[in-house]
């Protein structure tokens, strides 16, 4: 049986056509999903994300548990509420999953991994911790449960204060990718959908009045296949698409998620990315933007002159009003260059470009 967030039945109210998503029951949009994708590009929409699972990590040696386990570094996070982008690596540098984390103090951090992979994540997390004095506790079930709702687009922020004024004052001076505690609210200024807002964590039983008085501000429901689109505009690596456990970061064009600058820190897959055993990094990261007439979805191939590549990530950008992709090609492939897709018994043109579409409204291309 499908899992069910706390928002269930609020997004039944509003009409949502739901479908499962790595177990979950979800909204895929609630009637139209371009004009769920403009809301949030020109106004504010917001998404249920409480299927993503927060954990809370303390104790005394949370920090170079943390340092072990991650790619990018936590001892850069000093000022409390600062959030960092990781990648989690297996021995091989494969990546087992991407996440976020939150430092409180050196002894207390929060953990926010995707809903697919959670399972295999915490396990995974657990059997890292023997020799180290800390703690991991889910947020996502139980009586401590969390519920996860993010507030998206040029007027998000304005619209969130006018339905909760009090936490103006926490949450107005947040740089990017910084959170604040407000009451038992965490408001962090992060999102998917390259566009600015708040991702708020708060009690699963404060879930669906909060929800009702962002629609009361005029905030749009928006479901996941508005957040696919505007994400793939942004750039945003999808898990399970754009990169797995047969990827190391490099070839996902996460590079620059990967802290080598304290030579002396050793972390999980360190070995298969640095140094004479490192893996070879056969691939690169670009996007696609479609010359021709047709849409582009994963899994498509790309020729090039320097041998054949993959589409991971495909779909009509609404922004652009014309096809995207995020793509592994050979390395060694310009950007700007012409390739061509096969579309089922055709070759489209193509052109490589950096893989970052649409960001705070502006087309990049």
């Amino acid at each position: 049986m499908p899992l069910r967030t706390p928002l269930y039945d609020c997004h039944l109210a509003a009409g949502a056509r739901m479908v499962d998503f790595s177990g979950w029951e979800m909204p895929i949009h609630y009637g139209s999903q371009i004009e769920e994708h403009h809301a949030v590009r020109r106004d504010a929409g917001m998404f249920d994300v409480s299927h993503m699972c927060a954990l809370d990590l303390t104790g005394a040696d949370a920090t170079p548990w943390l340092r072990r386990l991650l790619a990018n570094d936590v001892a850069k996070l000093t000022q409390p509420g600062k959030a960092l982008y990781s990648c989690l690596l297996d021995e091989s540098a494969g990546v087992i999953d991407d996440l976020i984390v939150y430092f409180f103090t050196a002894e207390h951090f929060r953990i926010v991994v995707n809903a697919g992979t959670a399972g295999k994540d915490i396990a995974w997390m657990r059997k890292q911790l023997p020799g180290f004095k800390a703690e991991l506790t889910q947020r996502r079930d139980g009586p401590d449960a969390l519920a996860m709702i993010a507030v998206q687009g040029p007027d998000a922020r304005a619209r969130f204060w006018t339905a909760f004024p009090a936490t103006r004052a926490a949450s107005e001076p947040l740089a990017v990718f910084q959170a604040a505690g407000h009451d038992d609210w965490l408001i962090a200024r992060t999102g998917y959908t390259g566009e600015d807002g708040f991702e708020i964590t708060l009690p699963a039983g404060d879930a669906a009045r909060v929800w009702q008085k962002l629609l009361d501000a005029g905030i749009k429901p928006c479901g996941l296949g508005a957040r696919d689109t505007l994400r793939l505009e942004a750039g945003m690596n999808l898990y399970g698409q754009d990169m797995d456990e047969s990827i190391s970061p490099y070839e996902a064009g996460l590079k620059w998620t990967v802290d080598l600058k304290d030579t002396a820190r050793d972390f999980i897959g360190k070995p298969a990315l640095e140094g004479n055993n490192a893996r070879p990094v056969r691939n690169q990261f670009a996007g696609l933007l479609l010359l021709d007439r047709g849409v582009l979805r994963a899994h498509q191939k790309v020729i090039t002159a320097q041998g054949a590549g993959e589409i991971t990530s495909g779909t009509f950008s609404p922004s652009l009003n014309q096809s995207i992709a995020l793509a592994r090609l050979p390395a060694g492939v310009a950007i700007g260059s012409e390739v061509e897709v096969e579309i089922r018994d055709r070759r489209l043109k193509a052109r490589v470009v950096k893989p970052s579409f649409v960001r705070n409204g502006k087309n990049l291309i």
